[in-house]
């Protein structure tokens, strides 16, 4: 049992070195993807949607969780970040 614990452990540091990243994150995919599914979740968007449905999106999220409105500073913030996310995404892709 413990030249199994050790060979785990080892290949753990190994995988480490070799991409900069541990085992565990590796199977949990791209954090970029994750960010990007996160903000989608957050503006309640699909994964299709445009420039137009992202700024009315962000435009609802604002309007329930602005601190005038007994909405938090860091509501907005994270709304704000999920907008600019998906609004250098779709820029990108139509750069490409």
């Amino acid at each position: 049992m413990i030249k199994l614990l050790t060979l785990v452990a080892l290949a753990s540091l190994a995988c480490k070195l070799l991409t900069g990243r541990w085992p565990w994150e590796l199977l949990q995919g791209n954090p970029r993807d994750r960010n990007e599914k996160k903000a989608r979740n957050l503006l309640g968007l699909k994964s299709d949607a445009g420039y137009e449905e992202v700024i009315e999106a962000h435009r609802r999220l604002i309007q329930q969780v602005h601190p005038d409105r007994g909405g938090t500073n860091e509501a907005v913030h994270e709304a704000n970040a999920a907008r600019d996310l998906l609004l250098a995404r779709l820029s990108d892709r139509r750069g490409s």
